[in-house]
C-alpha cells in the first residue's frame, strides 16, 4: 500500500513535456487551427517557434498530420485516424450501440449518439442521423461541457455527491442559453431530477431550438459506462408533445438493451 501512494505522489514526474506538447498541437489542428501562420500558432501554444516546426515535422514524418495541399497548413493524419478507430473498436459499448442508434433514428426520426464521460466534459464516439434538415451537427470526437448537456447531466448524475462537488470545486460553469445551471448547488438539484426521471430532458437548454433526452448504459459491475441520446427540434421535447411519451420509452429501451447486452443486470422492478 505505502508502495502504491509513493508511486501515485511520484506520477507527475513522469510527464514528458515534448509529448504534453505534441498533444496540445494534435488538440489545436483538431479544433481547426490550421497552423498556417508557425508565429501564430506557436504563441497560440506558448511553444517555441523551432519546436514547433520540430514538431509539425514529427508529426507528419509519422502519419498523424497531414499537410493540406491547396488551401496551406495542416490537419489531422490518416494514422491518427487509424489509431483513433483502433481506440474506439476496442471499446465494446461502441460496438454494442451502432445497431441501437440506428434503430432509435429509424423509430423516432430524430438524431441518435453516443457519448462519455471525461472529467467535466463529454467525448462524442458515434452518431447516426436521419435524413432531416435537422439532422445533428455533431461529429464523432465532438468535446461538449458535461454539466449542459443531457449525456453530460445523466452521466453525473451517477457519480457519488463527493465526486460531483470535488469535479466542480472551484470551476466556472459556463452558460449557453438562460436555463444552463452555472453553480453547483443548481446542478445538484438538476441532477437529482435527472436521477428520478431516470432520463435527462432538455427544452432548448444548451442550444435554441434543439431538443434533447438522455439515458445512461451501465455494465456489467453498474458502472455507467456512457450514455446515448436523441436530439431535435425542441418542440419536439417539450412536456406537451405527444412524442415525449414515445420517446423516453424507446430511448430507456434501447439503453436496457445495451447494458443487458454488456452483462448489466442490475435493474430494479419499476425499471423493466
Amino acid at each position: 500500500m505505502a508502495e502504491t501512494e509513493q508511486d501515485e505522489t511520484r506520477e507527475p514526474l513522469y510527464v514528458v513535456p515534448p509529448v504534453v506538447r505534441a498533444v496540445a498541437l494534435l488538440r489545436y489542428v483538431a479544433a481547426g487551427n490550421r497552423c498556417r501562420n508557425i508565429s501564430s500558432a506557436a504563441k497560440a501554444l506558448n511553444i517555441n517557434r523551432t519546436t514547433l516546426i520540430r514538431l509539425l515535422a514529427t508529426l507528419e514524418a509519422e502519419g498523424i498530420l497531414e499537410q493540406i495541399a491547396d488551401d496551406g497548413g495542416y490537419r489531422l493524419g490518416t494514422g491518427l485516424i487509424a489509431l483513433a478507430s483502433e481506440a474506439l473498436n476496442e471499446r465494446g459499448i461502441l460496438q454494442v450501440a451502432r445497431p441501437f442508434l440506428k434503430q432509435l433514428v429509424q423509430s423516432l426520426n430524430l438524431s441518435a449518439h453516443l457519448g462519455v464521460l471525461e472529467g467535466r466534459e463529454i467525448v462524442y464516439l458515434a452518431r447516426e442521423t436521419p435524413n432531416s434538415h435537422l439532422a445533428s451537427t455533431v461529429r464523432e470526437g465532438t468535446r461538449l461541457p458535461a454539466h449542459a448537456t443531457t449525456i453530460g447531466r445523466i452521466l453525473l448524475a451517477e457519480l457519488p455527491a463527493a465526486s460531483l462537488r470535488a469535479l466542480y470545486a472551484g470551476q466556472v460553469m459556463e452558460s449557453f442559453t438562460t436555463k444552463t445551471r452555472t453553480s453547483l448547488a443548481e446542478l445538484e438539484t438538476q441532477l437529482q431530477a435527472d436521477r428520478v426521471r431516470g432520463a435527462a430532458w432538455s427544452v432548448a437548454n444548451f442550444e435554441r431550438e434543439i431538443g434533447s433526452a438522455a439515458v445512461a448504459i451501465h455494465d456489467h459491475q453498474a458502472r455507467a459506462v456512457g450514455a446515448i441520446n436523441v436530439t431535435g427540434h425542441a418542440s419536439v421535447f417539450a412536456e406537451d408533445s405527444p412524442q415525449v411519451e414515445k420517446i423516453e420509452h424507446e430511448l430507456k429501451a434501447a439503453a436496457r438493451a445495451m447494458s443487458e447486452a454488456l452483462g448489466y443486470r442490475g435493474w430494479s422492478a419499476d425499471q423493466l
